[in-house]
């Protein structure tokens, strides 16, 4: 039915649609947080030229080796624990709500705007591209692939390496939605106008005097934040969106240059990769910044999230095939459980990015957008389908 390069190319385009995502959401959030460092002194569409200039700073540190920029991003991981980490202590969220709602998880009242929320947080916390990203890292490491023991050996300390990222992951991600959950819960734009024009914030016409419920994104809880407890909060906050921004270019950087040595056998120098996804990430993002609010460059951000996890099974599936096959992996190939637990994984992904997409554009109300919809839900089923 298809040509043997088929799914190698367009499983190579879905990987790349993804990391072009990511640099976009870094560029998005290097603006907002250029933005409130400067009190608002730059202009978004300021700090969106502005990390052009990360192409340059990560080239710089590229010459130093893996390891050092491995290093680095370990320093940025800290910053962006110890800064969101600070936000968690300053609002003191109840904490036997945190622990109900995370081992008890439900959502009273939610409609698609929640629903999008959840399923965006799937696509940040679960980046498909760092799957490569993973793997490819784990060729860099010096092991006798001969010796089974040393492969063994280290099978298991990448295994910790990998819970250890991923934990540390979960946490900042607790970190931010609780102190979002404790600080704007149930809060009006009334309310929050008073308070930012009580502590003479430059900031609080952002919120009309009025009884609507506020809604919040990254830039409004930052200026939320600092209203409500000091500056020094919204500051904290900006420098950690800032350190967030910064690793994910590393990560779509280092993947793109991986996927595309996999998946096309070319080895493109890294400022031709950086520059080509920048470039891509940079034109949309600069014409919303210009010309639209920041209400729709984060609005853009939760898109972008989204995309992530529509994206998440191309990734996925190939993983689990390929260190599921005796040819490949011999004897550390995957067993029947990781088998059954992976496909499921995988299964319950696409049900909820499905589920997702129905109700999203059932919301449209729009013939023509059903029926679009429809076709391109058709063909991703069927490449998903088709891959497995």
């Amino acid at each position: 039915l298809f040509p043997p390069q088929f799914p190698r190319i367009i499983l190579w385009l879905m990987v790349e649609l993804a990391i072009i995502g990511s640099d976009m959401q870094e560029v998005i959030g290097s603006a907002i947080a250029i933005n409130l460092l400067s009190v608002g002194k730059i202009p978004l569409w300021g700090g969106v030229l502005i990390t052009i200039a990360d192409t340059f700073v990560f080239l710089f540190l590229d010459k130093y080796g893996l390891r050092k920029l491995e290093a680095f991003f370990g320093l940025l991981i800290t910053i962006m624990a110890l800064t969101f980490g600070y936000e968690y202590i300053t609002v003191k969220p109840n904490q036997e709500k945190l622990l109900q709602g995370l081992f008890i998880p439900y959502c009273r009242d939610c409609g698609t705007p929640q629903l999008e929320q959840a399923v965006g947080i799937v696509g940040a916390v679960i980046m498909p591209h760092n799957m490569y990203l993973h793997s490819a890292l784990v060729k860099s490491r010096q092991v006798n692939r001969a010796d089974k023991r040393e492969v063994r050996e280290a099978n298991k300390y990448f295994f910790i390496e990998s819970c250890i990222a991923l934990f540390v992951s979960f946490i900042i991600n607790i970190f931010v939605v609780t102190v979002f959950a404790e600080a704007f819960f149930n809060k009006t734009n009334a309310d929050v106008n008073q308070v930012c024009a009580n502590s003479s914030s430059p900031h609080s016409s952002l919120f009309p005097n009025n009884n609507e419920t506020l809604e919040v994104d990254i830039y409004k809880g930052g200026v939320v934040l600092g209203c409500y407890f000091g500056p020094a909060a919204l500051y904290i906050w900006a420098i950690g969106i800032l350190a967030a921004g910064q690793s994910s270019t590393m990560t779509g950087t280092y993947s793109g240059q991986f996927v595309m040595e996999g998946f096309l056998n070319l080895r493109w120098s890294r400022f031709a990769r950086v520059l080509l996804t920048r470039s891509i990430a940079v034109t949309p993002t600069l014409f919303v910044a210009i010309f639209q609010d920041v209400e729709h460059l984060t609005g853009m951000n939760d898109f972008l999230n989204v995309l992530m996890s529509l994206q998440l099974p191309f990734a996925l599936i190939p993983v689990l095939t390929f260190t599921s096959l005796p040819s490949v992996m011999h004897d550390f190939a995957n067993g029947l459980f990781w088998k059954v637990a992976g496909g499921l994984l995988i299964l319950l992904i696409c049900c909820i990015n499905m589920y997702f997409v129905v109700a999203y554009v059932m919301s449209l109300n729009h013939l023509g957008l059903y029926i679009g919809a429809a076709v391109l839900s058709v063909i991703y089923l069927s490449f998903v389908a088709y891959l497995v």
